[in-house]
């Protein structure tokens, strides 16, 4: 069992099928050839015992009193052992011990004496008087087949063929057994292969179409699929298969139009919400920040409300800026491509945290030449300093940031790491999906409460650009990576 299971398997349908064919009709033949090569056998001994029969004890008859010449005995009492088969073996025994055996000679000049080993005597001994063939294995001659009756004196008359005839005839059938049987083995497995890959041609196109849909963007957009699968018998399993699987991708592609329409409704929202908002937004600004400038006395409680006016209303405007952005960047908008300096951005942006965040400790690692990229900079800015943002609030006072920036040969990686407490297990897989926060984590005393949109801008300028983001966290040490083509 150890060695079957250590066996290859085959791994698609079609291997399977071809050997279970295989395997099968290879039990089959064998089944046959065994068949074939036992009733052989057992037909040319029966046919062997009645050759014995026929014989009788003739031959033995002869040998009673030690006068047998070849050219002797021609009908007498003792049997004319001239009528008797070449190789034909008698023997007499009485007493159990063998007085005398002979064999016939294929021609006359031979000497039909033998001699017999202890082992042959002991054997002859032993073999049953019943009239029935016994294969026995004399040691100077072959196998032979004896049979032994009782003679007049008390004495026992032994004769017997040799089956070397028959083992010639069947091991003649199993070479023809086995050349056969294999090259009908192999046509089988031939015609098999061929017979089942037609067979299964449906459902290798099914495959193909399958793998077709599975390699095909679905998360996101305009998906278009690919052609059905061809129709097949609907009788059969490989045409009910090929059916259902046709009826499945027609409701995937409905839902995915479905999916591409409710989208590009709620993108169309938020790009006109967020633009309708703006000038509501900046108007509630625009007078909370006049009323501020009024020269005449005003109650410190009004002047305080007018501020957190002002401050809401900037902090609202920036959250309408970020929900347009990201609605520009959804339709698939293009951004501007023009060199850019990375390097110069991180020197700004590290300079603009280390103004806002001085109770943190900000560190630069840069390479000694210039970092260019290709791509738009006040959005690679607006990346770094979102980056930056949520370093800074997020973590507690006196933790170390520190921003990395590595030139590769098709790429630059851009790394920001803090030993703060880390992101939180149950965020970090929706960590740049929108409006995802973990205000849980935050220090006590820090300012803003954010809307959640500081990451899913990082990632979708970052894929906008052609790159991609990463995160690495666990307590003690959190590192946000940023990969751009060059």
């Amino acid at each position: 069992m150890t060695f079957l299971r250590r066996l290859p398997r085959p791994r698609t349908l079609r291997a399977r099928l071809i050997a279970g064919l295989v395997v099968l009709l290879a039990i089959s033949c064998a089944a046959v050839g065994v068949a074939a090569v036992v009733e052989l056998n057992g037909f040319l001994t029966r046919r062997l015992d009645q050759q014995l029969q026929q014989a009788g004890p003739a031959f033995p008859q002869s040998l009673e009193h030690g006068t047998y010449k070849p050219s002797d005995y021609d009908g007498d009492e003792h049997g004319d052992t001239r009528r008797q088969a070449a190789e034909t073996f008698g023997a007499r025994l009485l007493g159990g011990q063998v007085t005398s055996a002979a064999v016939v000679p294929a021609s006359d000049i031979q000497d039909p004496g033998i001699t017999l080993t202890a082992t042959d005597r002991a054997a002859l001994a032993g073999l049953p008087v019943d009239g029935a063939g016994h294969t026995v294995r004399l040691s100077n001659l072959r196998d032979y087949r004896l049979m032994a009756w009782r003679g007049r004196d008390g004495d026992v008359l032994i004769t017997g063929l040799p089956t070397e005839p028959v083992r010639a005839a069947v091991q003649r059938l199993e070479l023809v057994a086995v050349v056969v049987f294999g090259l009908a083995l192999t046509v089988a497995g031939v015609a098999g292969a061929l017979w089942v890959r037609w067979s299964l041609r449906p459902l290798s196109r099914v495959a193909a179409t399958a793998t077709r849909v599975s390699e095909l963007p679905l998360a996101s957009g305009e998906v278009v699929l690919p052609p059905r699968a061809p129709d097949a018998d609907p009788g059969g399993e490989v045409g009910r298969v090929a059916a259902a699987f046709n009826r499945m991708l027609g409701h995937v592609e409905d839902a995915l139009t479905k999916r591409h329409a409710s989208e590009e409704r709620l993108r169309r929202f938020a790009a006109d919400a967020s633009h309708e908002l703006r000038t509501p937004v900046a108007s509630v600004r625009g007078h909370a920040e006049l009323a501020l400038l009024h020269p005449g006395p005003v109650p410190p409680e009004v002047t305080r409300a007018l501020e957190r006016i002002t401050a809401e209303s900037a902090r609202m405007g920036e959250m309408v800026d970020d929900l347009l952005l990201l609605a520009r960047l959804d339709a698939g908008r293009p951004l501007e491509r023009h060199p850019v300096d990375l390097t110069h951005l991180v020197l700004d942006a590290v300079t603009d945290a280390r103004a806002t965040g001085p109770d943190h400790g900000w560190t630069l690692d840069l390479p000694e030449d210039p970092v260019t990229v290709p791509g738009d900079a006040h959005r690679l800015q607006q990346v770094l300093a979102n980056l930056l943002a949520n370093a800074r609030l997020h973590t507690p006072v006196g933790t170390k940031v520190t921003v990395t920036l590595e030139a590769g040969t098709d790429s630059v990686l851009l790394s920001v790491h803090d030993d703060g407490p880390g992101v939180p297990e149950e965020v970090r897989p929706t960590v740049f999906e929108r409006f995802t926060r973990a205000d849980h984590r935050r220090p006590t005393g820090t300012s803003g409460s954010g809307a959640g949109l500081g990451l899913s801008i990082v990632a979708a300028v970052t894929e906008a650009h052609g790159g991609s983001v990463g995160l690495e966290s666990r307590p003690g040490t959190t590192t946000f990576r940023v990969t751009l083509p060059t």
